[in-house]
């Protein structure tokens, strides 16, 4: 028999660096969750991803018992890194702040394909340039 999903925490925390410090540790104790054993779990897990900030999808279970899922960086942050900008444009249809080739648009592309709802790495692109589109990133063609 299935153990019943009690509740999905959403979070993101940096690879190999998670503390019982808000936001993880009060999202978790809500789900009366041993935070210091998800902490020791996700840093052993997430080593190798040090210094990206990850989406972390924790599912909470009726025994108290939990399973966590990280979908990798935000597509904007994957961007910024790219391209070294320090943030987007204020007005991404008026101000440009930086211009994205499409070698770049496809590496980012590869790094977010298995999160993203594509089923091809043209799709992938779409998406990334849709992103780098509201951004204030003019994508070339």
């Amino acid at each position: 028999m299935a153990k019943r999903v009690v509740g999905i925490v959403k979070v993101r925390i940096p690879g190999g660096e998670a503390t019982p410090a808000p936001p993880l540790g009060p999202a978790l104790g809500q789900k009366q969750i041993q935070i210091a054993a998800f902490v020791k779990d996700f840093n052993a897990k997430t080593s190798k991803l040090k210094g990206q900030v990850l989406n972390t999808y924790i599912t909470v279970y009726e025994d108290k018992s939990y399973t966590f899922v990280t979908k990798g960086e935000r597509t904007a942050q994957l961007l910024k890194k790219k391209l070294g900008l320090d943030k987007g444009s204020g007005e991404p249809n008026k101000t440009k702040v930086a211009t994205i080739t499409q070698q770049q648009l496809e590496e980012v592309a590869k790094e977010k394909m298995e999160y993203l709802s594509a089923n091809d790495l043209e799709a992938a692109k779409k998406v990334v340039a849709g992103t780098a589109r509201s951004m204030g990133i003019k994508v070339a063609e």
